[in-house]
């Protein structure tokens, strides 16, 4: 069972990021469904914070000393000291922060499950984006939910459910770190200290910045910055399939952000520095400076006039 907790954690994390980075690539952010990839964000965080206090439970060596580091990120804010003395429960990480931290865990799950009803709200509201990114000119357009989207679905899921059992049977510990199951011992920091897999980007850009308030800053903006999407990418092509330059921008950005993930799970010494720090500063390029210049540098290709439309004309006659 907790193999099984462990691993549908990262399985939860690889399904999300897969539907983000879908989301930048078809533009499914951008009007009229913003207020859709808001709540989408914020869902992004939760998981995040109820990843984070799961990874404390375990009490071993790197739940105790990521969840000190961490903590102790808050210092470098104005009247921080008094956060992380709150987050505590006393005076350094221990059975108080270990108590509070079991609660959160348990009850930021039904804050995500509440932000996920809404996130539907927000889908039904004006419906579903597609890969061609235009609107839905008809009932031609549209095909009945049962029974394409269920057998679909449920292909995928048993694809999904496949893998992960694979993981949790046969690997297990693939995606964990070994030292996690040496108890916590605060009179012993280990050589390393890593996080779990799908914080390493953001960890990366926290030590790639050598002042601690600046690179904190840079790595909650690095999160923050997605909430800021639909007003940084205003071209009036949604979908990369009709945007050449974007889509080569978009998988020039999954690079980086392969690229910022292995740099967090390597020592931050010699070349990991450097390439940190310019991996750092393109992620943070590619919103504030590439996407707003496409919006108004790449031509606008011709669209098809429905979403059918394509489909019909390359069906055999």
């Amino acid at each position: 069972f907790r193999y099984i907790h462990m691993n549908g954690a990262s399985m939860f994390f690889i399904v999300v990021y897969i539907h983000i980075f879908r989301g930048l690539y078809y533009g499914s952010f951008k009007s009229p469904r913003e207020l859709l990839w808001i709540l989408g964000v914020i869902i992004l965080l939760l998981m995040m914070a109820t990843a984070f206090m799961g990874y404390v439970l375990p009490w071993g060596q790197m739940s105790f000393w990521g969840a000190t580091v961490i903590t102790n990120l808050f210092s470098a804010f104005p009247f921080g000291e008094g956060i992380v003395h709150w987050l505590w429960g006393g005076f350094a990480v221990d059975n108080p922060t270990l108590n509070r931290f079991f609660a959160l865990h348990y009850l930021f799950p039904f804050l995500i499950v509440g932000v996920s009803m809404l996130h539907l709200v927000a889908l039904h509201q004006f419906g579903s984006n597609n890969p061609l990114g235009i609107e839905r000119k008809g009932p031609e357009d549209s095909i009945p939910f049962h029974p394409y989207y269920t057998i679909k679905d449920t292909f995928g899921l048993s694809i999904f459910l496949l893998i992960y059992c694979g993981f949790i049977f046969f690997a297990p510990n693939f995606f964990g770190e070994p030292d996690n199951y040496i108890p916590a011992n605060p009179l012993v920091t280990p050589p390393h200290i890593v996080p779990e897999w799908y914080f390493l980007p953001f960890y990366a850009i926290l030590r790639s910045i050598p002042n601690k308030l600046l690179g904190v800053l840079a790595m909650f903006g690095a999160v923050g910055t997605l909430f800021l999407v639909p007003w940084l990418d205003t071209h009036p092509v949604r979908s990369s399939r009709f945007r050449p330059y974007h889509r080569w921008l978009f998988w020039l950005f999954v690079i980086d952000c392969f690229v910022l993930g292995w740099v967090g799970a390597n020592p931050p010494e010699g070349m990991f520095i450097l390439i940190g720090r310019g991996a750092t500063l393109y992620y943070f390029a590619h919103f504030f400076l590439f996407l707003p210049a496409l919006s108004r540098l790449e031509p606008i290709m011709a669209l098809p006039l429905s979403i059918s439309r394509p489909i019909m004309e390359e069906a055999p006659k």
